[in-house]
């Protein structure tokens, strides 16, 4: 374009690796007098409010930036974090990310980054890859936005089959790090909409998953998945020929002495069977109540037993459980 100043380069904001979006324009995170509006107007907005959602974060990045444009930046993101919280110590920023740069950008000072690692391995439906994700560092996972949908993935209850959509909720919910939902996810809408219309379809209200979410939300509310101690557990085959125990995904809350949350959830398309080792010293001499807060199941075990070989669990495809254990 040209102009009284000369020649005016102009270009639709973009990744690597696909045509830009025709709804923005891309500024030129190399100037240094750019990044710094940039920073002055985020501060600004946390005047406003107590955090902010950075659409595509990584591609601020500077290795990314310059991939993208040929440009490369000074580190962006140290600098515009660190200054909002000078002056709003509580102010939240929440990246979303792909390519597998969550970790970078928490290193560069996002309190929450998207995981949609978890996501896709839902979506495959296989149990081992989701637990294998599941079994990263503690530091890494406590900063995770977990979701099974956003403005950009379609909605979950089109997406997941019923009995996959609870199992997978469970264990996304459930699992450490923010718990990020959608509108309209708790009442099974499936139409997803662009942002840009501003309006939906009315969609009757899907009950069976209203009901499902209503008691979800209320173990969520629960102190212990806030501030509990959360870890995996091993899940081990009842018998030498049945393999069926690697369908399973398992973890713990632990509150308060004498207190767990035991989560169980078998992950296929069929009836699952496994010991869930519980191996605590606590457990020896007490009878354990487990009073499963997704059904009206409960269950007295001698302790010994559990902390010995295990819970038995035998549970249907997409299964699961979520236990308050207590003696």
């Amino acid at each position: 374009m040209a102009t009284k100043n000369g020649p005016l380069l102009l270009a639709y904001g973009r990744d690597p690796y696909f045509d830009g979006w025709p709804d923005t324009l891309q500024l030129n995170n190399g100037n240094p007098h750019l990044q710094q509006a940039m920073i002055g107007e985020l501060e600004r907005i946390a005047d406003q409010c107590k955090g902010v959602r950075y659409d595509m974060a990584m591609l601020v990045l500077s290795e990314v930036f310059e991939r993208t444009w040929g440009i490369r930046p000074d580190l962006f993101w140290p600098k515009a974090t660190g200054s909002v919280r000078r002056q709003h110590p509580g102010f939240l920023v929440i990246a979303e990310v792909y390519w597998d740069m969550e970790w970078t950008l928490q290193q560069q000072g996002f309190d929450y980054a998207y995981d949609k690692r978890l996501y896709d391995r839902l979506r495959e439906q296989r149990a081992r890859p989701v637990r294998e994700h599941l079994g990263a560092d503690m530091a890494y996972q406590n900063k995770l936005a977990r979701f099974l949908e956003n403005h950009d993935e379609p909605r979950a209850a089109s997406t997941f089959a019923p009995k996959v959509h609870a199992a997978a909720a469970v264990l996304t919910f459930l699992s450490p790090g923010l718990r990020f939902f959608h509108q309209g996810q708790f009442a099974g809408r499936r139409t997803r909409i662009s942002p840009h219309l501003v309006r939906a379809p009315e969609e009757a209200v899907d009950g069976v998953l209203a009901q499902f979410h209503e008691l979800l939300l209320a173990v969520l509310r629960q102190p212990l998945v806030r501030d509990g101690n959360w870890s995996l557990l091993e899940c081990v085959p009842v018998r030498a020929d049945n393999t069926t125990s690697d369908n399973f995904i398992a973890f713990r809350w632990v509150p308060a002495p004498h207190e767990w949350m035991f989560v169980a959830v078998n992950y296929s398309p069929q009836q699952s069977q496994c010991f869930m080792r519980a191996p605590f010293a606590e457990l020896a001499g007490r009878t354990v109540r487990l009073q499963d807060r997704l059904s009206p199941a409960v269950y007295d075990r001698p302790g010994e037993d559990l902390r010995a070989r295990g819970l038995f669990l035998d549970v249907p495809p997409w299964g699961y459980h979520v236990f308050d254990a207590m003696d």
